[in-house]
């Protein structure tokens, strides 16, 4: 195994595994707390970390598409693209969101990273 592969499996890891634990701890938070600000502070934190794994996913997985190319993978980069103009959308407007809206967005991401991973395992 390459160490960009490597690298590509550890960006997969932090991102979806990232979105799961988000997933479980932003309601357990919001029930805890009515401090806007704790969430907030997850939120700036989460996004340096996801938005790292998604350039490190993009730039490996770019460099390993030179030496191949197929339709699955022409899917995967479509779907990684709608998944990176979600969690955009999800930053930049966020906060003028409702918490179900926003709830709604990261459940779409979680769900299309999770097709990605599954058509990775296709290739």
């Amino acid at each position: 195994m390459s160490v960009v592969f490597y690298l590509h499996l550890l960006g997969a890891t932090v991102w979806i595994g990232g979105l799961i634990v988000l997933g479980g701890l932003v309601p357990a938070v919001r029930r805890a707390t009515d401090d806007r600000e704790v969430i907030k502070a997850m939120a700036r934190r989460f996004g340096v970390i996801s938005w790292s794994a998604l350039g490190l996913l993009v730039l490996t997985g770019g460099y390993m598409a030179v030496d191949f190319w197929s339709q699955t993978l022409a899917v995967k980069i479509g779907l990684v693209l709608l998944v990176a103009m979600l969690a955009g959308w999800h930053s930049i407007a966020g906060s003028q969101q409702s918490p179900r809206t926003r709830g709604m967005i990261q459940g779409a991401i979680l769900v299309v990273s999770l097709v990605i991973l599954w058509v990775a395992t296709q290739v």
